[in-house]
């Protein structure tokens, strides 16, 4: 069907205001909460991977890099690749361990001295396979615990290169933490985790909301406003005498009645009761002292 006449918009379509609107995090702010992120993660590491070295906890140092790409992420030769998914949403993150590396605490798992055999294998066995899938475990609770993720992380799958891998593209920027860990007089090896820069923010916690501080409701003192100035009625019953209606009728001028005064004064604020006093006189004036308060 075509319409007689263009259509015309009745009113303006809505639009965003950019001055409304929160600017994603730029990467200088991002790469210094990965860093940070990265030491806390060196501490829990230590113990982490304790079962990898016999039961003995391991110096574990951080350093950052960035400006990389998911192609140049592993270094060349034998390496064990791993893709992790990370909290809720599942980003992608990467960890890649030499294959020497790998070998030599393979070796050391099955009481050896902890050497890798020379010339290194074409690819790596399922033993060591079997190794690498360890690793990830004993990464994945202290690397979620370190950057807050709700739904964990955890490992996907494993290859012995990046195209095998087929995680991200090559051209993915990537920050790139690099953990040396070293157990006593043995070489070092190294544990190299990688994070998507368009997932930067939500890994680190710069996307998500600020959590509310919790209050907690006290009551309200007498002395803060606006119930400082608030006016109250005191009440000060001095009698309450009980007559029958043939007394009150038979009341003439000039009549005294015998009405006797309490030793505690009940003090009210409408009906509710505040204390108890005694009668007294100040500058000729009738006063109450205080002795109990309710």
């Amino acid at each position: 069907m075509k319409p007689e006449r263009p259509l015309v918009a009745q009113r303006p379509l809505a639009r965003h205001s950019a001055a409304l609107l929160r600017p994603a995090p730029a990467a200088a702010e991002l790469l210094p909460l990965l860093a940070r992120a990265g030491e806390q993660l060196a501490r829990k590491l230590r113990l982490a991977l304790a079962p990898v070295h016999g039961g003995e906890a391991a110096a574990v140092e951080c350093s950052q890099q960035a400006d990389i790409t998911a192609g140049t992420f592993a270094p060349p030769g034998l390496v064990a690749i791993s893709l992790l998914a990370a909290g809720a949403a599942g980003h992608p993150l990467l960890a890649v361990v030499e294959g020497e590396s790998v070998l030599r605490l393979l070796d050391r798992a099955f009481g050896g001295p902890g050497e890798a055999p020379s010339p290194l294998p074409r690819e790596l066995p399922l033993s060591a396979e079997l190794m690498v899938q360890r690793i990830e475990t004993l990464i994945a609770a202290p690397l979620a615990a370190t950057l807050g993720l709700e739904g964990g992380v955890q490992p996907m799958r494993r290859a012995a290169s990046m195209a095998e891998l087929a995680a991200l593209p090559e051209s993915t920027p990537l920050a790139v933490l690099t953990f040396a860990i070293r157990e006593g007089a043995r070489p070092p090896w190294s544990l190299r985790l990688g994070f998507p820069m368009h997932a930067l923010a939500d890994l680190t916690g710069a996307a998500r909301p600020a959590p509310r501080a919790v209050q907690t409701a006290a009551p309200a003192s007498p002395l803060d406003a606006p119930f400082a100035d608030m006016p109250l009625t005191l009440r000060a019953v001095l009698v309450d005498v009980a007559l029958p209606l043939a007394t009150l009728s038979a009341l003439e001028v000039g009549q005294v009645l015998a009405v006797p005064v309490a030793r505690n004064v009940p003090l009210r604020i409408g009906e509710a009761l505040v204390g108890h006093g005694t009668i007294g006189a100040v500058d000729d004036r009738v006063a109450l002292q205080l002795t109990q308060l309710a």
